[in-house]
């Protein structure tokens, strides 16, 4: 089974300069993706950035990268130059690489 984790299963990014968020993970698979998502005060889930496991390079995505570290199994977003519009809650998500 896979899970993932968040310090807080819900994080709000409200501040400006550059934020954090942190996610762990569990999984016996090699082969897999990770994503983030963030889910503004409107209420629809938005896609920031993915991850492939296999990928030695860490996804960027504009403002949006994240540390992967495979063995850590740890997946961390970063935000840079956060702005008004990044006030949002943030997930991180686990899927299979089938």
């Amino acid at each position: 089974a896979q899970t993932v984790t968040q310090p807080q299963p819900q994080e709000s990014v409200q501040e400006t300069g550059t934020v954090t968020l942190d996610c762990t993970y569990s999984t016996s698979e090699s082969g897999y993706y990770l994503f983030w998502y963030k889910q503004p005060p409107s209420g629809e889930m938005v896609f920031i950035i993915r991850q492939n496991a296999y990928e030695q390079q860490n996804a960027t995505n504009d403002r949006y990268s994240v540390n992967f570290q495979k063995e850590a199994k740890s997946f961390s977003l970063k935000i840079s130059d956060s702005q008004l519009e990044d006030a949002a809650m943030y997930f991180c998500a686990y899927s299979g690489a089938q």
